[in-house]
Parts: C-alpha cells; sequence; structure tokens
C-alpha cells in the first residue's frame, strides 16, 4: 500500500523542525502503546494523518471507554434472555462495521458503529435491561472490532517496560515523564496492599487515612473503581 507523508501539528515531520518522535520517545512521555496503535490506526490509509498529542489522549480515553466496557460485561451478572432491540443494534453494529472496512479499509467509518453499540449497551445495563444473551452478542462484536483494532487487551506494560530499560541503560531517564516513573515505581503486589489497606480502612471508619491512600495512589497514576462488586483498579 502507498501512505501519504505523516504530518506532526500540521507540520512535516522532520528533526529540522524539532517535530520528530520515535514511538519510543512517546512511550517515555507516558503515552500507551495501544493508544498510539489507535491513534494511527483510525486514520483511513489514503488520508494524510496529521498527528497530534491531542489525538493521543483522545485515543488514550477511547481506549479507556472500550476496556471498561469489556470489563462491565465480562464481570457483570445478567439475567438469563434475550432483548430483541439489543439483539438488532448487535447485528447492525457487525453489518456497518464489516462494511467499512470493506469500502477500502475505512478504519474511521469502522469504529462509529461499535462505539455507538457501546453507548446504547451502557444505557440499556444501566436500566437493566441488557441480558445475557445480549452480552454475548456484544462480546462478539467487540471480538470482532479488536481482531483488527487490537486494542482492548491491556498489553501495555510490556512495551513501556522496554522503553524503560533502554532508557535506563542508555542514560536516557532524564527523558523520562516524571508521572511514568512514578507509575513504574509501584509494583501490581504493592498496590493490592494498598488498596486492601484502603478497605480496611474504610471497615474501620478512618477515612481520612482510606482518602489518603485514594490520593497517594492517583499521584502516581493509579486510578481506583469502587463497584458493588468491589474495588478495581487501573494504570492511567
Amino acid at each position: 500500500m502507498h501512505v501519504r507523508f505523516l504530518l506532526v501539528d500540521g507540520r512535516k515531520m522532520s528533526k529540522s523542525e524539532g517535530n520528530f518522535y520515535t514511538l519510543r520517545d512517546l512511550l517515555l512521555k507516558g503515552y500507551k502503546a495501544s493508544a498510539i496503535r489507535m491513534a494511527l490506526i483510525s486514520v483511513p490509509y489514503r488520508h494524510q494523518m496529521n498527528f497530534t498529542f491531542d489525538g493521543l489522549i483522545d485515543a488514550t480515553s477511547a481506549i479507556e471507554r472500550l476496556r471498561t466496557f469489556h470489563r462491565r460485561l465480562t464481570e457483570g451478572s445478567f439475567a438469563p434472555g434475550e432483548n430483541p432491540a439489543l439483539q438488532e443494534a448487535a447485528k447492525k453494529a457487525q453489518a456497518d462495521y464489516m462494511a467499512a472496512l470493506a469500502n477500502d479499509l475505512n478504519t474511521a467509518e469502522a469504529r462509529a458503529p461499535v462505539f455507538e453499540l457501546i453507548r446504547a449497551a451502557n444505557t440499556a445495563i444501566d436500566q437493566g435491561h441488557l441480558l445475557a444473551g445480549d452480552r454475548d452478542a456484544i462480546l462478539a462484536v467487540l471480538a470482532a472490532f479488536d481482531a483488527v483494532f487490537d486494542v482492548i487487551a491491556d498489553r501495555d506494560a510490556e512495551p513501556t517496560r522496554r522503553a524503560l530499560a533502554w532508557a535506563e541503560q542508555a542514560g536516557r531517564l532524564s527523558d523520562v515523564a516524571p508521572e511514568l516513573l512514578a507509575r513504574q515505581g509501584l509494583s501490581d503486589e504493592a498496590i493490592d496492599a494498598l488498596v486492601a489497606e484502603r478497605a480496611l480502612a474504610k471497615k474501620q471508619r478512618n477515612f481520612a487515612r482510606a482518602d489518603q491512600i485514594r490520593n497517594e495512589l492517583a499521584e502516581k497514576g493509579i486510578v481506583l473503581e469502587d463497584s458493588k462488586d468491589g474495588v478495581r483498579w487501573k494504570r492511567k
């Protein structure tokens, strides 16, 4: 395939312009590999892409929405049965998604029906209208989406780890975003221990300590999500 030259903030990318970034540079700035992939793949290959950091932030938000929704489906409990409206919505989303890909790999157009399905399904869950059969139908649509976009499964830690290892070996840790260093300084086990301590503090009505732990984690890029099924955490 022939693709057009990349623009960065509306200008040609070049070292002389000072707007030349490698994938490693972006990882060390704290952006996730999946967000970079989403930003790049969401522009149809015949269109000239204008790479911006705002676009990376938008891609990050889109991935968080996908992953949060996917967890909501896979971890939620749904009554047996099917909602005809949601079954039809899933069928339409799948058809529109495949039609967009068949239209010269129009990846921008392909995203739209999937995110519209997510919006409708989230509303249905909130209202108690989404049933087990609907969950399965929607998960099938998400699987088809991820077969191309490949961003729902969280595999961001390893590319970031490799970039940080390179920076340390090359004496370039000064290039690493401070918030990224703070995030990587906490292991999963350490986060789990703090989450457990927070839960105990809340049980003992020590809300000051519970809030302190939440704030400490937030400062290091760890987001806590309280739900009826317990507490989940994720790295920003």
